[in-house]
């Protein structure tokens, strides 16, 4: 068997809603284990929750930034999910559609990124900076 961690076969049902967290649960950890990106991505979350805890952000502003974070990780879990599936119809072999499917669930990816980029900006950058009293230019 080709995977590295031990996992039940794909087709089992989940007998109940704890079942049902507990394979979601093994995804997660799945991910956070195999795949570099999701450990950058979740340290990054981490510490933009601690910023914003240290900046004293609004409920609101606590809100987009949590979202976004949300989004990202989700985002890469999906990505590595179609990467698997991928893998698993072609094998080890070339196809152009294949690589399609990767090229653009990483692309959403880093769409979502970028977008956490400008959130962090926008929300957590101009508080950091004044404690640190540098002065922003305010645009009327």
């Amino acid at each position: 068997m080709d995977e590295p961690f031990d996992r039940p076969p794909s087709f089992t049902m989940a007998e109940s809603v704890f079942a049902s967290f507990r394979f979601a649960w093994a995804g997660i950890c799945y991910t956070f284990r195999t795949q570099r990106n999701f450990r950058i991505q979740t340290t990054i979350g981490f510490m933009a929750v601690g910023l914003s805890f240290l900046v004293h952000l609004s409920s609101i502003k606590f809100l987009c930034v949590c979202l976004t974070i949300v989004i990202v990780l989700a985002l890469e879990l999906l990505n590595t999910a179609i990467e698997a599936v991928v893998d698993l119809t072609i094998g080890k072999q070339f196809h152009s559609l294949a690589k399609t499917a990767k090229d653009c669930s990483a692309g959403a990816v880093l769409v979502s990124a970028i977008g956490s980029i400008v959130v962090a900006v926008i929300l957590l950058l101009p508080p950091l900076l004044e404690m640190f009293g540098v002065q922003i230019p305010s645009v009327q």
